[in-house]
């Protein structure tokens, strides 16, 4: 067992993270990989614990076949490090606080003499290219560095391996969904004709952060999205300080979180008697996300869903053009989703239990728009389990 010296919290079990440890492995091993970089702090949280506020300088972990992870980062941070990941004290490394947003050096020359000191200056190093927190400038700083490396765009990776949930995970986010309903819950007490938007944000993060019979609030990797009337065709607007008006929908995209699991769930509100088009769109999209739970069973494919919601929204002469959901789990901002299935027409990968999924069908039209949203777990048997229970329809407040 690792040597630590801090009383540790882990969230996960060292089974769990061993379980982890030795997915990742073999995706190196099939990549023809030696060395893997983390940048990704999701990735770097699902591997080692870490966790903090810390992902706006360089950092990452490094995964070898042979050793535990070591956690690199900013020596300010090492201190978060070596009270959060379950590695020994002598596997979190720090560099000085000149390399960061220096113009004259990079932190990854610092990453580079690591590597060199580990003997790995020309290991096959697989970086992930193509995530928020690997720059271009960290990719160049690494090759100018170690010359002798041969680098391998290894983007997602790691977020593959995430994709079918353990029991410690799934718990995580029933306990999210669990705040997800509250937040809701909260919208359809709160939100009335006069009432600024702020206002009801405020409310919305601190029932998030509240969390539910003792199970505490972590904040959410997407803020609060509730665009109103003509605006809710714009899916990703936030708030202001504009008040509720009678007459419009007002559609709500949040997420419980509980130790950076998530479960996205979005309902629409609308104020006033809502138009029979709207209604209309209404009984497709429940339709369609019937369809789809009804589709979502393992050893179907992501595409059976998204081919079951478009049929009866067809048929209303709805036409969305965009996904329909994405995986979800643990994540930081900023975005909740793990960025490796779709749930669209061309994707053909094969559900399996324990995957996990915003079921995520929003319309989004030239002048309205409309959420109507499940979490779900594909399970052993059946159809799709949703996380969140609370009636599948558009609210209305008269």
């Amino acid at each position: 067992m690792p040597q630590h010296r801090f009383q540790k919290a882990l969230p996960f079990t060292e089974a769990e993270y061993q379980r982890r440890l030795a997915l990742t492995r073999k995706a190196m091993e099939r990549a023809g990989l030696e060395v893997m970089l983390l940048t990704d702090p999701s990735n770097m949280a699902w591997i080692t614990g870490y966790d903090g506020w810390s992902f706006y300088v360089h950092q990452g972990v490094l995964v070898f076949h042979d050793a535990d992870p070591i956690w690199w980062g900013r020596n300010q941070d090492t201190n978060g490090a070596v009270r959060t990941v379950w590695m020994g004290d002598d596997r979190v490394i720090g560099y000085a606080d000149h390399y960061v947003q220096s113009t004259i050096r990079h932190p990854m020359q610092d990453l580079s003499q690591r590597l060199i000191g580990l003997g790995h200056e020309r290991a096959r190093i697989g970086v992930e290219m193509d995530n928020y927190y690997f720059s271009a400038k960290a990719h160049v700083a690494l090759v100018e560095s170690l010359p002798e490396a041969v680098f391998v765009d290894a983007t997602a990776l790691v977020n593959w391996q995430r994709g079918i949930k353990s029991a410690e995970e799934i718990a995580f986010m029933r306990k999210a969904a669990r705040i997800s309903e509250k937040i809701v819950d909260g919208l359809i007490e709160r939100v009335e004709p006069g009432v600024p938007k702020n206002e009801v944000v405020a409310e919305i993060q601190r029932d998030a952060i509240r969390g539910v019979d003792g199970d505490w609030g972590d904040y959410a990797a997407i803020v609060p999205l509730l665009p109103s009337g003509s605006d809710a065709a714009a899916p990703h607007l936030t708030w202001n300080g504009d008040p509720f008006r009678k007459g419009e929908a007002t559609f709500f995209e949040i997420s419980g979180c509980y130790r950076r699991y998530h479960t996205p769930f979005c309902r629409t509100i609308f104020l006033g008697e809502p138009p029979d088009f709207l209604r209309a769109a209404e009984t497709a999209l429940v339709e369609g996300l019937e369809a789809g739970l009804e589709a979502a069973r393992a050893g179907n494919r992501a595409c059976d869903i998204a081919n079951a919601l478009a049929a009866p929204l067809e048929r209303a002469g709805i036409e969305r053009g965009a996904r329909c959901g994405y995986p979800i789990g643990l994540s930081y901002p900023p975005d909740w989703g793990e960025r490796t299935i779709s749930l669209r027409s061309e994707d053909e990968t094969i559900l399996q239990p324990g995957m996990t999924f915003h079921f995520m069908p929003g319309l989004w039209m030239a002048d309205w728009g409309l959420e109507i949203t499940e979490s779900i777990l594909i399970t052993e048997n059946g159809a799709a389990e949703c996380f969140c229970d609370r009636p599948r329809s558009m609210i209305v407040k008269t």
